[in-house]
């Protein structure tokens, strides 16, 4: 059986949004505090700064819209109620945006249905003031946690999908029909190619995804198709 010529353009499938994830630096996680009201800013940041905790204050919801970044890493207290944006509004924009920091919301008395609100719209918690110091700093350590686990198992996505950057798409479709289980011969039977063909396309894959073994490649591919 002789292979068929490989179509136009049988180059590199590169997967959008994985240029840098893969290998970026990961930025220090802050405590991003939204507030009107200064003296709670400060004495926040101070509680926070106070377990070498980096903080940045913002005085409404509109100028922390206005100077996020899809980059930035840790936590947001956030005010439900101020002038202009309300906290729910900010959460509505901000996920809007595929935002997805945890949101600690700092609620006032008989605010628990807004609160309820805010926990549906994916908050991660709201605490009620007057609220412990304590309380508060379990909290955000438990969000930055959260935050943590989460950036790096999305960083270990995306260098498993920058591996297959460099495959071409006849070499995926092998790779789909090895790990739906099927034989070299069964591979070659359905792309209409050679057995050694399949054979080439399958070192190929083992080598520019660095796998040491088939059994790793096909952990690899796994994963890459359960994001």
């Amino acid at each position: 059986m002789t292979e068929k010529s490989a179509p136009p353009g049988d180059a590199p499938v590169k997967a959008e949004g994985d240029e840098t994830m893969g290998a970026e630096t990961p930025r220090a996680q802050k405590v991003y505090i939204v507030d009107d009201d200064g003296a709670l800013r400060q004495s926040v940041a101070w509680l926070m700064e106070s377990v070498q905790l980096q903080t940045e204050s913002f005085a409404s919801a509109v100028e922390f819209l206005q100077r996020f970044h899809p980059s930035m890493r840790g936590c947001v207290v956030l005010d439900l109620r101020m002038p202009r944006m309300s906290g729910l509004e900010l959460q509505e924009a901000l996920a809007e945006t595929g935002c997805d920091l945890p949101i600690i919301f700092v609620t006032g008395h008989g605010e628990v249905s807004s609160a309820v609100q805010a926990l549906k719209g994916g908050a991660f918690d709201f605490i009620e003031k007057p609220f412990s110091n304590n309380r508060l700093l379990e909290r955000v350590q438990a969000a930055l946690a959260y935050e943590a686990e989460r950036w790096e198992k999305a960083r270990a996505e995306a260098r498993i999908r920058l591996r297959f950057t460099q495959c071409t798409a006849r070499e995926l479709q092998v790779l789909d029909h090895l790990v739906a289980g099927a034989s070299n011969k069964q591979v070659a039977d359905a792309l209409d190619i050679s057995i050694k063909t399949v054979e080439v396309h399958r070192a190929r894959l083992m080598e520019k995804t660095e796998s040491a073994s088939f059994a790793e490649l096909v952990r690899l591919a796994l994963a890459r198709d359960a994001r």
